[in-house]
């Protein structure tokens, strides 16, 4: 979702709630696993790895816990395989979603989702028909205090970053997908600590909610989709309007 506004603030708000939850262990254990499948164990040469752990260490997450991740991403420890899927769907007025799942169950997690979107008044969206609203890109978030905008501006440019978002308390960093570690390892040279780096889908236009029963329908919406134990992120394409978003406690 875009920034600027007071429903980024809220987001941003959440997400802090939500990683002192139970789910946010599972959703970075997955991607600990997953990284560490794709690039291996070590996270001086797996940068998806690093920047994996850099988060759950980040959320507290026991080092045993992290340990035990990476071990079943190389086979030490079994496990069942896990595979990615993304998820299209529509939502309460006209908002396009993009639903990344892990899971080990394919078709359980398709109608688990297809489930909680006709429940919330969403919809599955057939492949392709919103994927093109949103832009795979790199995402680097870092605190204020972190950088200067121009030395983060200066390093990030540098090293091959796209653009430099101003988001409140947050400077963002948005890179092409295949320059995402580069850009982070760049800052981290330059002793600019990030707060957390991933792959998103940016939406390319946004629609503002100005109703307050849309609006609230969207988020109950997106929370739900969010707290399922598959997911590992929602991306949508909608803003809420600022004159509402103190209605929406």
């Amino acid at each position: 979702m875009a920034g600027h506004n007071k429903w980024s603030k809220i987001k941003r708000t959440k997400a802090v709630i939500d990683a002192k939850r139970g789910n946010a262990f599972s959703k970075l254990a997955k991607e600990l696993t997953l990284a560490a499948k794709a690039g291996g164990g070590s996270p001086d040469t797996n940068a998806r790895l690093r920047s994996a752990i850099t988060a759950a260490k980040a959320a507290n997450v026991p080092n045993d816990n992290i340990d035990r991740a990476i071990k079943k991403g190389t086979g030490e420890l079994a496990s069942a395989a896990l595979e990615e899927v993304l998820y299209e769907a529509y939502a309460p007025g006209g908002v396009a979603m993009m639903i990344e799942i892990v899971t080990d169950n394919r078709n359980r997690s398709a109608n688990d989702v297809r489930v909680l979107l006709s429940k919330n008044s969403g919809t599955f969206a057939d492949s392709g028909s919103v994927a093109y609203m949103f832009q795979r890109r790199g995402e680097i978030r870092l605190d204020k205090a972190a950088a200067s905008e121009d030395q983060l501006m200066e390093a990030a440019l540098d090293a091959g970053a796209d653009d430099i978002a101003d988001e409140g308390d947050d400077w963002v960093v948005y890179t092409p997908t295949d320059k995402l570690f580069q850009v982070s390892n760049a800052l981290r040279d330059k002793n600019i600590t990030s707060r957390s780096q991933q792959l998103i889908y940016q939406p390319q236009t946004t629609v503002t909610i100005s109703d307050v029963a849309t609006a609230k329908s969207l988020i109950k919406l997106y929370d739900i989709l969010d707290d399922y134990d598959d997911t590992q992120h929602v991306h949508a394409n909608f803003e809420i309007d600022d004159a509402i978003a103190d209605q929406l406690d």
